[in-house]
């Protein structure tokens, strides 16, 4: 048994999609399932991780003046 205590990651959210963003650019959307939305809503995410996050991240830390390592 693993005598160290494992410290839990909290998540915070950062963004949602819903049927009405598909809407407002022009997607019918009345046989959209919740499997669909949830796969777009994957897709979307890891579309922000490979576009942007990153370095996103990085720069809004560092106008928060979120210190980093030495």
């Amino acid at each position: 048994m693993n005598n160290q205590i494992e410290k839990k990651q909290e998540y915070f959210s950062i963004t949602n999609v819903c049927r009405d963003d598909l809407e407002s650019i022009g997607f019918d959307t009345k046989n959209i399932d919740d499997s669909t939305m949830t796969e777009l809503a994957s897709k979307m995410a890891n579309a922000y991780c490979d576009m942007g996050f990153w370095e996103d991240l990085d720069i809004i830390a560092e106008h928060l003046k979120i210190k980093k390592y030495k």
